[in-house]
């Protein structure tokens, strides 16, 4: 790790963007590794769990390197975690595909669900509202971030930024040392790279 820089570890559980996400991270001035050696991501000062696709597929990666404990740990000892796309959704208690309910990590309250939209997914740019006190969208302003879901968490507890498609669904969430974005961060230009950066400042 480099001397200066905060030491942030992307976990490798076997799906998200990993290389986007590392390189985001670094052009904002992170020290990056992608691993699935969750004793390295022990000792970081921040660990990234990405995730695309779907949530079962997901939550079978996340136990195969045993991150859901890595979560849990961390969380109690308030060291950062930053959740994207599908690795937001699995930090909640479940999500439901296809009929099929799958537990998640569960540091989150709130159940994942199909969307009620016209259009699935929803991909493409959109606006978010996040609370006044959000630290994640700090001096960013009205910004449009990139999100590919089919599947949300609808609205109805702390610290969440709020989107809407079709219904009104949780965009990202901050609670204690967790934050977590539905919309990849590392996919939506300027701003993504702003909110990584507001993220590093919580490391220190």
């Amino acid at each position: 790790m480099t001397a200066g820089k905060p030491s942030v570890v992307v976990i490798d559980h076997g799906s998200g963007n990993l290389r986007s996400a590392e390189r985001a991270l670094a052009r904002v001035g992170a020290d990056v590794v992608v691993s699935a050696d969750v004793s390295i991501a022990t000792e970081a000062d921040g660990v990234v769990l990405p995730g695309v696709g779907a949530f079962a597929a997901c939550m079978a990666g996340v136990h195969a390197v045993t991150a859901d404990a890595l979560v849990r740990d961390r969380l109690a000892q308030e060291r950062p975690v930053l959740g994207i796309c599908v690795g937001m959704q699995v930090l909640y208690d479940a999500g439901e595909e296809h009929g099929v309910r799958t537990e998640g990590i569960g540091v989150v309250n709130g159940e994942v669900v199909r969307l009620n939209a016209a259009i699935l997914p929803h991909m493409g740019w959109n606006t978010v509202s996040p609370p006044a006190e959000s630290q994640l969208f700090a001096g960013i302003g009205q910004q449009r971030f990139y999100f590919v879901h089919s599947y949300g968490v609808r609205p109805g507890g702390v610290g969440e930024t709020v989107a809407v498609h079709g219904e009104p669904f949780v965009a990202a969430v901050e609670t204690g040392a967790l934050s977590a974005t539905q919309f990849h961060p590392e996919k939506s230009g300027d701003a993504g790279l702003s909110l990584l950066e507001n993220w590093l400042q919580t490391l220190h």
